[in-house]
């Protein structure tokens, strides 16, 4: 008997250490959309078959149910609807579609990389003539694909989030500390907040206009218009949502801090900071989201080489396929700004501690 139990203390042992190591990886399995994945390894270390299907019902199959009845409605529905350009096209145009918009930027790689092959075929020939002042290296000038006015938009947006970020935290932070500051620029962030983007982009297309008179290759400024417009248009909730942390936080700490003497600059690290971050992240995920809705009208307007420059275009194109391009684009917009939303809440699970998110 005695010996029977020693053989099994192993095995229930290492059972325990799985199923702990399961749940340490459940948290981040959320954190990334994937909380169905958690019961599957439950259940394939033993666990109660029954009570983990149950969960993977409500993770995954009932939202899987929830996507294949929508796309059910599109496709009986969209043929009903005749527009100037013909009916609203199915969920199979749209990706027939998107595989010619994958087909044609691979395409164009290929001849971006024959152009460089060639040049470097060239340069080499010149070297070895002696020719060395004739050497020229120049960029491939083809037309921006698909997937690169994705890469764009991306860094148009990460471009703006970051100025927002820089600006917006250190003046919440000032804000939630000071009652005066709050006081001077909280009318500023009523008046300013609702401004939508199309009314600052003039303004900004302007400023920039005059200010950025020698602009970089890596930096258009169509790049730079688009950016700003985030800037201002995304900059607001983590403004608020920063300084309501920062004047949450708990009056001891603050005390604490005042006895011990600590300089600002070593409050605001040592106790400001770590205690607003659920609210500053917060802030953050809500201005990501605002910019990335925000540089689509951006980079229309802007006319800045991105996903909107790719909507409009494909909306004054009018060809039988601009309708599933948009569409197309319509979806990867709303793709990106889950995966975008997805790391910040990562992030944000990293850094804080906090279960209020």
């Amino acid at each position: 008997m005695t010996q029977a139990i020693t053989v099994a203390d192993p095995r229930l042992a290492r059972r325990e250490r799985l199923f702990q190591r399961i749940n340490r990886a459940a948290g981040w399995l959320n954190v990334l959309g994937l909380g169905w994945v958690t019961p599957i390894l439950r259940i394939a270390a033993g666990d109660n078959v029954a009570e983990q299907m149950s969960e993977i019902r409500k993770a995954l199959l009932v939202p899987l149910a929830g996507i294949l009845f929508f796309l059910a409605l599109w496709a009986v529905l969209a043929p009903k609807v005749q527009t100037s350009l013909g009916a609203i096209p199915g969920p199979t145009a749209v990706l027939a579609q998107a595989n010619v918009l994958l087909k044609d930027h691979i395409a164009e790689r290929r001849k971006a990389d024959a152009f460089y092959a060639r040049q470097d075929e060239r340069n080499a020939k010149l070297v070895a003539e002696g020719k060395s002042g004739q050497v020229k290296h120049r960029i491939f000038t083809g037309k921006p694909t698909y997937l690169d006015q994705i890469a764009t938009s991306l860094l148009t947006v990460g471009l703006g989030f970051a100025i927002a970020t820089l600006v917006a935290v250190p003046l919440g932070i000032a804000s939630g500390l000071s009652k005066t500051i709050n006081g001077a620029i909280n009318p500023l962030i009523q008046i300013f907040k609702p401004v939508s983007p199309l009314a600052w982009l003039p303004i900004v297309t302007m400023v920039v206009s005059a200010l950025y008179v020698n602009p970089s290759d890596l930096l258009p400024k169509s790049l730079v218009i688009s950016a700003v417009t985030v800037t201002l248009c995304s900059l607001w909730p983590t403004l608020i949502n920063t300084a309501l942390g920062v004047a949450s936080i708990d009056k001891d700490l603050v005390n604490v801090g005042k006895v011990l003497q600590l300089s600002t600059a070593t409050t605001i690290r040592k106790l400001v900071l770590p205690s607003a971050l659920p609210l500053i992240f917060t802030g953050l995920r809500l201005s990501l989201g605002v910019g990335w809705m925000v540089l689509i009208a951006a980079e229309m307007l802007a006319q800045n080489p991105g996903l909107g420059k790719f909507v409009w275009d494909e909306f004054q194109n009018g060809s039988s396929d601009s309708l599933a391009r948009i569409i197309v684009a319509v979806l990867t917009i709303g793709i990106i700004g889950f995966i975008l939303d997805r790391v910040m809440y990562a992030l944000q699970s990293a850094f804080t501690f906090s279960s209020n998110r």
